[in-house]
């Protein structure tokens, strides 16, 4: 495929509006005519330590404008394959739901709002947070899908029932998810160190079906062990915690945890779960960009979902 820059505007990434990948803007979202619509979740009501996840969604978006391949796609030498061929990509950037400045509730019910609209127009939502809370509105909108399992790539287990009567904070996700009979299972992946989450968070969390795994399980285990873990052929929520990350690379975020993952550890657990079944939505959380100056945490976030959107499409129409 030729690049076509002799034509219209370079359009180089840091002119324009910085939509994600600079893909188009819809506002209308019952007008949602794409395979992939990104969804901004700017919401961290639900934090227990350092806020500023809220800003998330704007980082990820201003990072994303890096990987914007409008012209030829993106060909990775290693795969011999163009992903995102601008002939035929298809993602719609939605802009943010709304947040009611302290109502939980609502906030979440627009997140969920969002979300079904996407749905609704068979597209794959991509959400971006926004602490980890966000998740629970996310998965609340597939309450009239298909059955899916849940994986989660993260450093805590967030499987808290309820705290002080909080039941709908980021350390709740997990378990208010194990409640929906469309969730048929969860692998967590990458829990590790001191937990938010007491001995019976895990004892329950296994009860239910769980498939916990930390990074140094990982490690030792291979990515192959890790995988047959997960059941073939079925669909597939994602939901990835930044903190998954080592600080090193991913130090913007507000509970960060030493000893994590590193940026190819888990693209190549996202390619081999895309490849093993049908994913159906995603959510990327807790990037809090002004605890990071180098700005590598909302880079590390846009450049990981640009590659896992990519492989999405991809194998989806193979």
């Amino acid at each position: 495929m030729k690049n076509t820059y002799d034509k219209g505007r370079l359009n180089l990434p840091f002119v324009g509006i910085s939509t994600f990948g600079k893909y188009p803007y819809q506002e209308n979202w019952d007008n949602i005519q794409a395979d992939v619509a990104i969804l901004g979740a700017p919401f961290d009501f639900g934090s227990q330590f350092r806020s500023g996840s809220r800003m998330g969604p704007r980082g990820i978006r201003e990072a994303s404008t890096l990987f914007s391949f409008g012209h030829a796609g993106a060909y990775d030498h290693e795969d011999d394959i163009t992903y995102l061929p601008s002939e035929s990509t298809r993602i719609v950037d939605l802009g943010d739901a709304d947040i009611i400045h302290t109502d939980t509730i609502k906030s979440h019910q627009n997140i969920k709002h969002g979300v079904k609209k996407i749905l609704k127009a068979k597209a794959i939502p991509i959400v971006l947070g926004g602490d980890h809370s966000v998740n629970i509105p996310c998965i609340d909108a597939f309450e009239n899908e298909a059955e899916f399992h849940l994986i989660q790539i993260d450093a805590h287990l967030d499987f808290v029932d309820e705290r002080h009567g909080v039941r709908f904070g980021h350390g709740n996700p997990m378990r208010r998810a194990s409640e929906k009979n469309y969730v048929t299972g969860m692998t967590q992946i990458g829990i590790r160190n001191v937990s938010s989450t007491a001995k019976d968070g895990y004892i329950d969390a296994r009860s239910k079906g769980s498939s916990i795994f930390s990074v140094r399980q990982y490690r030792k285990m291979g990515i192959d062990k890790i995988i047959d873990n997960i059941p073939k052929n079925k669909n597939y929520y994602i939901t990835i915690d930044i903190d998954a990350f080592d600080p090193s690379i991913a130090p913007g975020t507000g509970t960060p945890s030493h000893g994590g993952f590193y940026y190819y550890e888990i693209l190549e657990l996202l390619d081999m779960i895309i490849q093993r079944g049908e994913v159906v939505g995603m959510d990327l959380v807790e990037v809090a960009p002004d605890y990071d100056l180098t700005f590598s945490t909302s880079t590390l976030a846009a450049q990981l979902l640009m590659n896992a959107i990519g492989r999405i499409l991809h194998y989806k129409k193979k």
